[in-house]
């Protein structure tokens, strides 16, 4: 299978996915899905009902959230099969009586209610990031260190929003300035840099590249208030600036320290390299404590 396309077990069945590199999404073959949590025995008419269900109870959306896409099946050749990224999948899921899809709709109600909690109370959103942050093994340093930087990067939307930044397209096309011209790469470059996919290239930085980028954004938001841009090519420009600020400051240490502080790391290949030391570290001292 290539990069774009591969074959994901859930309760020891083939979920059949796609990898679309452009949209940065993954599609999910609503066949497997279906025959994983209902057991049938003819999944595809299965589906066939449940889009007739669906459409007659007026879910209207429904085709949007299809998408067409050619897959492996069993036979080796490639079919036309429906798929849905993990949105479309999850309000499919809604409508399975299945007992198998009753922890996602649980999970879903869950979310549900967590997001209207900090509508009213966002500090609930930065407790709930940290206590994820220290399940994935974060240490509570580079925690805080983000979530400074979660901070930083809202001052900027704000500051975005105010200038008539469209949120989506233009704040995507506007931090990708600002990463040029800090890091030399795109979002999404950076991203295969550190051979990622849908995880957040900021959970992936390391501290130095977390600065870096925090300093570009503060710039960036700072060059904004005095400058108040317009229009979206002058916002443009703003960005290129502020992310010049950190890419001298990058270019400067880099001077003075021989190499790249770009890193094609990502968190878990830091986790394994921290932990790495700390075990070679460990038995050094055993070593010497019995000598």
């Amino acid at each position: 299978m290539t990069k774009e396309t591969s074959i994901k077990l859930f309760e020891s069945k083939q979920i059949r996915v796609h990898w679309d590199n452009e949209a940065e999404k993954w599609y999910f073959s609503i066949i497997d899905i279906i025959e994983t949590l209902t057991g049938s025995s003819n999944p595809r008419r299965y589906w066939s009902d449940l889009k007739r269900k669906l459409t007659k109870e007026g879910f209207s959306q429904l085709y949007e959230i299809i998408v067409q896409l050619k897959l492996e099946s069993s036979d080796g050749k490639k079919y036309i099969t429906d798929c849905a990224d993990t949105e479309g999948l999850l309000r499919i899921i809604q409508s399975i009586p299945s007992p198998k899809a009753e922890p996602f709709k649980v999970w879903l109600a869950k979310v549900g209610y967590e997001r209207i909690e900090e509508t009213e109370d966002p500090e609930k959103t930065f407790d709930r990031a940290m206590e994820t942050y220290l399940k994935k093994g974060y240490s509570k340093n580079w925690i805080n260190q983000q979530l400074k930087s979660i901070e930083v990067r809202k001052e900027l939307t704000d500051e975005w929003d105010l200038r008539g930044v469209k949120k989506g397209l233009e704040y995507a096309i506007l931090t990708d300035e600002i990463t040029k011209a800090w890091a030399g790469f795109t979002t999404k470059d950076y991203k295969d840099f550190k051979n990622l996919k849908k995880e957040s290239l900021r959970d992936n930085m390391t501290n130095l590249e977390l600065v870096l980028n925090m300093l570009a954004e503060t710039s960036t938001t700072e060059l904004s208030k005095k400058q108040k841009p317009k229009t979206l090519n002058k916002s443009k420009t703003v960005a290129r600036q502020g992310g010049a600020v950190a890419g001298n400051a990058r270019k400067d240490l880099e001077k003075k320290l021989g190499e790249s502080v770009i890193s094609s790391l990502n968190a878990k290949q830091l986790q394994s390299k921290k932990n790495n030391k700390a075990l070679t570290s460990n038995k050094k001292q055993r070593n010497a404590n019995n000598k």
